[in-house]
């Protein structure tokens, strides 16, 4: 048997979990034994109409309409300058095709040279003469966009300035566990950034804000967005008060103070956030390539730091209590020594806690990145690692060389065991006892900010050092701050901030933001005090770490399918330690910092709760609320039903024959009224047509009947089927509408005003559906308005389906406030209580509370004591008899008069064989049989217009008509007769004969 040839196969890419091979076609080295001729059709010997955007294609040696699996098929977003692609629709591939001699199938090829472009690509066209090529954005790699940039604010201003303060405050061990502790919190942050950022493609510049958002949903990753903007925001003035604390030393040191030592901070600061302002608008890549020149700076200055520890200390060091390495000066500082206001272990926890936020730096330019799926791990978690080894390197060291006190005199220089000399230096031949007591000395490690400068071999370049960790961490924070709040305004889900979102330049620059950031940065720059801004920040850090971590394990337990990491290195349960961690330490640190961060964040998440914006980002708080009521109506079919459950959505939920809703809206809003958070309600249309022709409606429509739904603030589902006739759309609606337990059973719809003269089968129709909802244990639930409740005469006939959100809303009577009426029931038949229980939930609502709820019963006058006794005490009752009436009938024969056969009481037959082909009409046997019955419906219409006549509500317990003894136009008769000429809305409602009430805890 001959075998087929098989081609060379490329090399296999992998990606995550998947190993993907690519199949070529054998076209595309040549034309194979398998390639069609020209001119041959898709998948058929003829051409044929397909949608304007399909095309046919090569795929397998043939053309076909189907195409390959592509990524540009699963992007949200594509490129600038690429061509539009995507798949077929399913209409292409599945509807039968219709030949068309004018219309070829094209392939890649043509398609190519029918859009201008040659044979060779897109690539080709970009150098054509007249073309204008698109610009690249700039973009990043991990070492250069992630792990340099988090490196760079990580070691900001605390490195130099506060580390070696905190080692004398904290002792060494303690200042371990204070970097331990930050770093816990960090890594686990970084393993859940990790994850969230390689679940997906992370778009342009949303970074921390885009994760947190897209995971949590609006209501939180809004709000922590809002937070985490602010925070990169004060961080800027963090950043550059330590810039400017520093120059102002030197200053001082040469005496040359420009005003005071807190205003020149505060003159330097301003002008130092105002030339970062300027190298931030000059572009990312003059902002990355700065960076580069400070990371180079930095490790340059640490080197110069560790060299200058080995090197024997000079006198004048000594002064300042350097001794080089000591074992003693190590056991000495190995233990805490609290001093000043901040001197407690949270309390320096909450000024070093800063320097570990900068893990969020590459994260926060994910769109800025060539690949962010692999750049923000490898990068986030590389930067933490040498991070935590420098930070506990210079502790260790710096600990082990100086002492805590230090006069800086030469002249305090004695012989080794001086009398009267007291403390470790005292054995290096130096007396600080003086200024220690007095605490009043000026160096050593407990006060001396600039320690490491007097400890390294060449002090300029330590403070080159402490200019590049202050400058590049407050540029890295002021680029982070405007690109996270951008994507915040863009997403427009505050408002007044949309001014803000505006972008400028191929990168889409926040200039509009920087500015801002700019304007909230000076004004924490006039605080002047740097260990007053750090734990401001702390706070609000360590509150988006928690939200982080919280987004990664909600996203992680809710199992979604959606939640694919290609980074697996990540535990929710480390997440879930992470988020928790950081909630305590905020209150450990500063309670009411903590109290006002949580504070904005609740009043966010209920303004977005309030609001709704109108957003779908498939985040895991949805899919943990399709778990939680899955989990929910699964646990329902487990549970027995009990009356005292009726009203709470087991029983009282409602199928509504709503048709489009909007076109009765009086009955979604009675419906709407008694079920809102306590029912299911559902919206039953049913479309009467071919298929073909009603399944594009179907559709397009749905979507705009939920919409129109959601702005009338009506909670129910939309729900459409297709049929041939009214009758078997609404059986496919009663037998499948819900889920499990979760399931309607009281059958909602209008009274039929036009019965006598509809068509007959309407008719027939029409009663059959309260024939069917009664087979199918449904209860029954008519409405009659006198107005009548059909408004699509006053709508157009044809309803855009994008503007039934956004129509004129129709008020109806069930909207307005009732005062001080009555809602009178008529409790005519025991069908289990659902007469009583509906106007009764209604009552509780808020418009109708003031209504006073009467109940009306029938009974025998000569039983009247007893019947009274026995009403349930459900509301203040009124008893009526049914004694006999005057009243005329004649309306009544008038009304039947048309559907009567007249046969003239021949036999059963005879009367079959006439009524023929026309059910509905009435037998003179069924007139006389029914009499009674008829006499009573004249009987309580009279009743109803002399006690009910003002109401503002009027519930009626039907009666039931019997299959085939009682014709469908007779029993239309008794509604009619039993509901006509009263100016309320009136129900008729008709319970299943099960019970819905209990008077009793059983």
């Amino acid at each position: 048997m001959a075998k087929l040839p098989i081609p060379d196969l490329p090399p296999a890419r992998c990606s995550g979990r998947f190993t993907i091979s690519t199949l070529l076609g054998m076209e595309e080295g040549g034309r194979g034994p398998y390639a069609p001729t020209e001119g041959s059709g898709c998948d058929s010997a003829q051409p044929t109409h397909l949608s304007s955007s399909t095309l046919c294609t090569r795929t397998f040696g043939y053309n076909t309409v189907d195409v390959v699996p592509a990524y540009e098929h699963y992007a949200n977003s594509k490129g600038v300058g690429d061509p539009r692609k995507g798949r077929p629709s399913l209409a292409d591939l599945h509807s039968i095709l219709k030949p068309d001699p004018g219309r070829l199938c094209t392939p890649v090829s043509d398609l190519q040279q029918s859009n201008g472009l040659p044979e060779a690509g897109l690539e080709e066209a970009e150098g054509e003469p007249g073309r204008a090529s698109v610009p690249e954005p700039v973009r990043f790699g991990w070492v250069k966009g992630v792990m340099i940039r988090c490196m760079l604010n990580i070691w900001g201003v605390i490195l130099y300035l506060r580390l070696p303060w905190i080692t004398a405050q904290a002792g060494i061990a303690l200042t371990w566990l204070i970097i331990l502790m930050s770093v816990t919190v960090t890594t686990i942050t970084g393993l859940s950034i990790s994850a969230i950022s390689t679940n997906g493609k992370v778009k342009s510049g949303r970074g921390t804000y885009f994760l947190i958002s897209r995971s949590l949903g609006p209501e939180l990753g809004g709000s922590i967005g809002l937070i985490f903007a602010f925070a990169n925001a004060v961080a800027v003035a963090m950043h550059t008060v330590g810039f400017a604390e520093t120059v102002r030393d030197l200053l001082q040191e040469h005496n040359s103070l420009i005003v005071d030592p807190t205003n020149d901070i505060r003159i330097i600061g301003v002008i130092t956030v105002t030339v970062l302002l300027g190298i931030s608008l000059a572009g990312m890549e003059w902002e990355a390539k700065a960076q580069i020149l400070f990371f180079l700076v930095i490790l340059v200055s640490f080197v110069n730091y560790l060299v200058g520890t080995v090197i024997p200390a000079t006198a004048e060091k000594q002064a300042k209590g350097f001794f080089s390495y000591r074992a003693d000066i190590f056991a000495q500082n190995f233990v805490p020594n609290w001093r000043g206001p901040e001197g407690s272990f949270f309390g320096l926890f909450s000024i070093f806690f800063p320097s570990a936020t900068g893990i969020l730096a590459g994260a926060n330019i994910s769109g800025d990145l060539k690949d962010p799926a692999v750049a923000i791990p490898k990068g986030t978690l590389m930067a933490i690692f040498w991070t935590t080894v420098s930070y506990l390197v210079l502790s260790a060291t710096i600990g082990a060389c100086v002492v805590r006190d230090a006069s800086g005199s030469l002249n305090d220089s004695v012989a080794v065991g001086s009398p009267g000399c007291e403390g470790l230096a005292c054995g290096f031949g130096w007396n600080f006892t003086a200024c220690a007591q007095r605490q009043s000395c000026r160096y050593g490690l407990s006060n001396y900010y600039q320690s490491m400068s007097m400890v390294s071999g060449f002090g300029p370049l330590i403070t080159a050092g402490i200019f590049g960790a202050t400058l590049s961490s407050a540029l890295a924070c002021l680029v982070s701050a405007p690109k996270v709040f951008q994507c915040l305004c863009k997403d427009q889900l505050y408002p007044l901030i949309g001014f803000f979102g505006k972008g400028y330049g191929r990168n889409s620059e926040p200039i509009r933001g920087y500015m801002l950031t700019y304007v909230i940065a000076i004004g924490f720059i006039l605080i002047a005090e740097l260990n007053a801004i750090a734990p401001i920040i702390s706070n609000f850090f360590l509150c988006s770490y928690a939200l982080i971590n919280f987004s990664c394990f909600h996203a992680s337990i809710t199992n979604s399918p959606g939640w694919r990491p290609s980074f697996r290195y990540y535990s929710k349960w480390a997440a879930l330690f992470g988020a928790a961690v950081s909630v305590v330490i905020m209150f450990l640190l500063t309670w009411w910092a903590a109290l006002i961060a949580f504070g904005i964040v609740i009043f966010l998440l209920g303004y977005v709760l309030y609001k709704k914006p109108d957003v779908n980002w498939g985040s895991s708080m949805q899919a943990s609320s399709y778990n939680m009521a899955l989990n929910y109506s699964v646990g329902l079919s487990e549970v027995d039903e009990h009356i005292k459950n009726y009203r709470q959505g087991q029983l009282t939920a409602c199928l509504v024959l709503t048709g489009p809703p909007n076109f009765r809206p009086a009955l979604v809003d009675f419906v709407g009224t008694f079920t809102k958070n306590l029912s299911l309600m559902l919206c039953g249309n049913v479309l009467i047509g071919p298929r073909k022709q009603k399944m594009p409606e179907s559709r397009l429509m749905a979507d705009g009947h939920t919409k129109w739904l959601m702005k009338r603030k009506i909670k129910a589902f939309y729900t459409d089927v297709v049929a041939e006739d009214l009758r078997s759309g609404v059986q496919m609606l009663i037998q499948a509408a819900g889920l499990g337990k979760m399931r309607p059973n009281i059958l909602v719809l209008g009274y039929k005003r036009n019965w006598r003269t509809a068509s007959p089968q309407s008719l027939e129709d029409y009663v059959g559906i309260l024939h069917d909802a009664f087979d199918f244990k449904y209860g029954v639930c008519l409405m009659r308005m006198k107005e009548g409740l059909n408004v699509s005469r006053v709508l157009q006939a044809h309803v855009d389906p994008t503007a039934l959100a956004s129509e004129q809303q129709a008020s109806t009577i069930f909207q307005s406030e009732q005062g001080k009426k009555t809602i009178d029931i008529y409790w005519l038949f025991d069908d289990g209580g659902l007469t009583l229980l509906i106007p009764y939930l209604l009552g509780r609502k808020k418009r109708w509370g003031k209504c006073k709820i009467r109940v009306f019963v029938g009974g025998q006058i000569n039983r009247m004591d007893e019947e009274r006794k026995a009403t349930p005490k459900t509301a203040q009752t009124l008893f009526l008899s049914t004694v006999c009436l005057c009243c005329s009938i004649k309306r009544f024969d008038e009304l039947i008069a048309p559907f009567r056969l007249n046969d003239g009481f021949k036999d059963e037959a005879t009367v079959n064989e006439m009524r023929q082909g026309c059910p509905w009409k009435i037998s003179d046997e069924e007139v006389d049989k029914n009499r009674a019955k008829s006499l009573r419906q004249v009987r309580l219409n009279e009743i109803l217009l002399d006690y009910s006549r003002d109401a503002a509500l009027i519930a009626i317990t039907p009666p039931i008509g019997r299959k085939g003894r009682c014709p469908s136009s007779l029993y239309m008769a008794w509604l009619e007769t039993l509901s006509q000429d009263l100016r309320p809305p009136v129900i008729l409602t008709r319970g299943n004969q099960e019970n819905v009430l209990t008077f009793y805890c059983q």
